[in-house]
């Protein structure tokens, strides 16, 4: 695990537990995914950036993807009270140094990301920019056997 400051804030990379993502994702966001279902995502992503004022998390955002052709941001939280402090700028520069040091020199990867409306224009500031393609999702019931 990394570590390192942001003034009073402490950042930690690939640190962040379900536990924690569930208190940010419902502070939020309203009612999270099972523990199980969380565990496993934090089990299975690329990279993770957590952010603490103290012991209380503040922020989160990971990376998920192949390390080859595309690389998707999930999931970036700031608690509403830490907003516009650059916690979510360090963040999403977080996530692009991990695309940097680990994608293939001389190559073109895609960074994806979805974002509400009134998000866009943070990441914009970044390059992101909206292409003609259409978010789908399904959210599949998995039955109990």
């Amino acid at each position: 695990m990394n570590e390192e400051t942001m003034g009073n804030l402490t950042i930690r990379h690939n640190a962040l537990c379900a536990e924690e993502f569930i208190l940010l994702w419902e502070s939020v966001w309203g009612k999270a995914p099972s523990l199980e279902q969380t565990r496993l995502a934090m089990a299975h992503t690329l990279f993770r950036v957590s952010v603490f004022d103290g012991d209380r998390i503040v922020g989160m955002a990971r990376m998920i993807g192949d390390l080859g052709l595309d690389y998707y941001i999930k999931d970036v939280i700031v608690l509403p009270e830490y907003q516009e402090r650059g916690i979510g700028r360090h963040m999403i520069r977080e996530l692009l140094r991990f695309v940097e040091e680990n994608g293939v020199p001389g190559t073109n990867i895609a960074v994806e990301l979805c974002a509400m409306p009134d998000k866009i224009p943070f990441y914009e500031k970044f390059g992101f920019r909206a292409n003609e393609a259409q978010r789908l999702r399904l959210m599949y019931e998995v039955k109990e056997s």
